[in-house]
């Protein structure tokens, strides 16, 4: 065999090339099998259902819980009550001397930190895999601004006081909003008895519930149980007047800690937008932006929707105004790998360590 023949019997055993790897940086096309497929309004309405539904349900749980002896805390008892049996961390036994300290740091952790530890960590694995989808969906605090977010949009066209102009008056069904002055009567009924039903259902949380509503509904309640139920009423009201969503976003610890572990998260749950289709909103009025109860712009990069309590009301709004699509609702909850396309670098941005790899090359 010689050279020339060598060198072309190489060439033929050499390895097939690599396809060349997509950057991250370039628009991904959206498949009908893509998780930003098109939504149905009759889905969407479905979606919404269920989460009024859930919301109904746990608001409903949240004031019942003491009065059945399901959870509370009974400061006159110095213990918490779960399912009706009393929850201590087991200490009056080493006061008496029955026994020894090693029991006792045992008892401590066992029924003090272990349960505080699986509630922390899987709150915060919950918030991390799907967001702030207990604030959407269960939260008793957002059911009432949700609820009176709607009121205000009756009586004003404005979701809250600090909103600068009206919402438009087309509704993404096509329907015109009607505003009526007098939805706010409405709105003062609810803001008045939601701030009272959470002042007694807190303080039910703390005493006996048995007193706390008999002595209500007797109308002798004693001096502290009517300061505190006072002074509570009073604060919920300004809070629910005036803050409202503004409270969940930049106030509530828990939502915070929830939406700091969801943005660690590149491939967390989030709503997706189809930018290969962004053409088709022209025609729109942003309803999305206007279905968003915090106030929030759904089709923007991830880190603008820090509060997102993952409601899906843009997505429904998206999908009621798509309904004659084929092609469906721009808007859909990803997660995994497509979730990387509402995240910083497929909207021009790259990742610390991704500039760094670059600059060692």
């Amino acid at each position: 065999m010689n050279r020339h023949e060598e060198r072309g019997a190489r060439r033929e055993e050499r390895p097939p090339t690599r396809e060349p790897r997509a950057s991250p940086l370039a628009p991904r096309a959206c498949s009908i099998a893509s998780p930003l497929a098109p939504v149905s309004s009759a889905a969407a309405r479905t979606l919404q259902r269920q989460r009024r539904w859930t919301r109904i349900a746990f608001f409903a749980l949240f004031v019942l819980a003491p009065p059945l002896d399901l959870f509370r805390l009974d400061l006159d008892l110095n213990h918490f009550v779960l399912f009706g049996q009393p929850w201590t961390l087991g200490l009056d036994a080493f006061r008496r001397g029955e026994i020894g300290p090693l029991i006792a740091a045992w008892k401590l952790v066992w029924r003090g930190f272990v349960p505080i530890a699986l509630l922390v960590g899987v709150g915060l694995w919950v918030a991390w895999r799907w967001g702030r989808v207990y604030c959407g969906w269960l939260c008793p605090h957002f059911s009432v601004v949700e609820l009176i977010n709607a009121l205000m949009l009756r009586a004003s066209g404005k979701p809250s006081l600090w909103e600068k102009t009206a919402l438009p008056a087309r509704l993404p069904d096509g329907r015109l909003r009607r505003i009526d002055p007098r939805g706010w009567i409405p709105v003062g009924a609810a803001v008045l008895g939601f701030s009272a039903l959470w002042a007694v259902t807190l303080l039910s949380y703390l005493i006996d519930p048995a007193e706390v509503w008999g002595n209500l509904v007797r109308g002798t309640p004693t001096r502290n149980q009517a300061i505190f139920v006072g002074v509570a009423t009073l604060a919920f009201a300004v809070e629910f007047t005036l803050a409202r969503h503004l409270f969940c976003r930049y106030a509530c610890a828990v939502g915070l800690f929830k939406s700091h572990a969801w943005i660690a998260n590149p491939r967390a749950m989030v709503v997706g937008y189809d930018r290969m289709r962004a053409a088709a909103c022209a025609d729109c009025n942003a309803a999305c932006d206007n279905a968003c109860p915090m106030r929030l712009k759904p089709r923007a990069i991830k880190r603008k929707m820090f509060a997102c309590t993952q409601c899906a009301e843009c997505i429904s709004a998206c999908a009621t105004v798509r309904r004659d699509d084929p092609r469906g609702s721009l808007l859909r909850w990803v997660k995994d790998a497509e979730a990387l396309e509402v995240s910083d670098r497929d909207f021009g941005y790259r990742h610390s360590s991704e500039v760094r790899g670059t600059r060692r090359e």
